[in-house]
């Protein structure tokens, strides 16, 4: 996950930084952080932040799976 896709995750389930830092167990201003590009999350705050989203119903997509790049989607009920 990148910067980018965090943000546009965040975005598809209508969850702000706060919300997210509070799911995933990180301080906001590693998400913060993380979002703007200052720094990547350790490897546990990192999976902790994917797997929040993820739980939320938020698909990651790599870079093969679409010809833009990586990206995100969300499941369908």
């Amino acid at each position: 996950m990148n910067p980018a896709q965090c943000r546009a995750a965040r975005a598809l389930v209508n969850w702000t930084q706060p919300r997210l830092a509070d799911a995933a167990g990180v301080s906001p201003s590693t998400l913060r952080d993380f979002e703007s590009g200052k720094r990547t999350p350790i490897g546990n705050n990192l999976t902790a932040i994917r797997g929040a989203l993820e739980s939320a119903g938020v698909i990651f997509l790599e870079s093969g799976h679409v010809a833009a790049g990586p990206g995100v989607s969300i499941k369908k009920d």
